[in-house]
């Protein structure tokens, strides 16, 4: 016989020492930030947790938009906010993957109890759970951080702007005045955008790449610039003026930033879209958000030349006081070619050929 017998596996605990099917909700990281007398001794007396504690817990996680932590998944349910707080602890503790993640909060389990991870049980254990059991494995993390709801995030981003402004004017500091808006390119994860990897058709729009279905094909930049194309037999053309283009898959992230001097600068609104999207197509709903979030509309702003259109001018524009409110943009400047042996003859010594 060399089949598994059909025998039901019996629990190794008795029943109420197994995990519960259904989380309950525990206090908010909000709620143990302004009562840190109700954290057990185990947690207070970690320095690590009471400095990322003082750091997150003036967040309003009362008011975070969770999950429903009661449906039945087969399985005890993973709050949303545990998750977003494991990666700001990611980041703040520079760790660069999940795997140093996870290993970081077994060796603080006191962050696995105060975050709100699903305990399992374990009498044995000092502190009555099993850190390791709690956890999720590095690749359920990952998947269930990759299917974070944006609303979340922006809530927390609202949320962090309210702060940063209270305290500036705890602070007797000016409002925000001058924000700058850019957008930075986001490479996916695919082969297509490996230059060493052998693709036919590599950029072709219509041949989405099989590692990222989200990701969209788009160009970089566009320029004139010296390349080096192999050597013609006939009719030569000049390296000056073979165009050069950069295609990536991907994915591109735009943000709003104030700049307080002696502070440093702050995010005030961010937006991501597939790369097959143009810089100026980030302005309304950037400008939107950050508007919300400051209750007003800043009066000047810095862009790059991507954004030399006539409604950003409009944007930053009143008619009551035209003389105030100001964007900057870089004139958009065309690429530099070197004239030809002809054009120089034609002028002669008469002036000398612009640059």
């Amino acid at each position: 016989m060399t089949d598994h017998p059909s025998v039901a596996q019996l629990p190794l605990f008795p029943e109420p020492l197994l995990p519960p099917k259904t989380t309950r909700k525990k206090p908010s990281l909000h709620t143990y930030w302004r009562n840190t007398q109700d954290l057990p001794a185990w947690v207070r007396d970690s320095p690590t947790i009471l400095r990322a504690l003082e750091l997150f817990g003036p967040l309003d996680w009362d008011g975070f938009p969770d999950r429903e932590l009661q449906r039945n998944w087969g399985q005890s349910t993973l709050p949303y906010s545990a998750l977003v707080v494991a990666e700001l602890i990611r980041l703040n503790e520079d760790l660069a993957s999940t795997k140093k993640l996870r290993r970081f909060l077994k060796e603080h389990p006191g962050f696995i109890w105060l975050l709100g991870f699903p305990l399992v049980p374990a009498p044995n254990h000092p502190l009555g759970f099993n850190p390791r059991a709690s956890l999720p494995t590095q690749r359920h993390l990952n998947r269930l951080v990759r299917h974070l709801p944006n609303a979340a995030l922006q809530f927390l981003l609202a949320d962090s702007v309210r702060l940063i402004r209270a305290e500036l004017h705890a602070r007797k500091i000016p409002e925000v005045d001058c924000i700058s808006l850019d957008t930075k390119h986001i490479l996916a994860w695919v082969k297509e955008n490996n230059p060493k990897a052998y693709v036919a058709d590599r950029f072709n729009k219509e041949r989405q790449p099989a590692g990222d279905p989200d990701c969209r094909l788009g160009c970089k930049r566009r320029h004139n610039r010296v390349a080096m194309p192999a050597t013609p037999s006939h009719n030569p053309v000049s390296a000056a003026s073979v165009k050069v283009d950069e295609y990536h898959w991907g994915y591109g992230s735009g943000v709003v930033v104030a700049k307080i001097p002696d502070y440093g600068e702050f995010v005030l609104a961010e937006l991501t879209q597939p790369f097959d999207h143009g810089d100026v197509t980030y302005f309304f709903p950037l400008m939107q958000q950050t508007e919300a979030r400051l209750g007003y509309r800043p009066r000047y702003g810095t862009f790059d030349a991507a954004f030399d259109a006539w409604y950003v001018y409009a944007y930053f524009y009143r008619e009551n006081d035209p003389s105030t409110a100001l964007p900057l943009c870089p004139f958009p400047r065309k690429a530099t070619t070197r004239p030809s042996n002809d054009s120089l003859h034609r002028q002669g010594s008469r002036s000398a050929p612009r640059a």
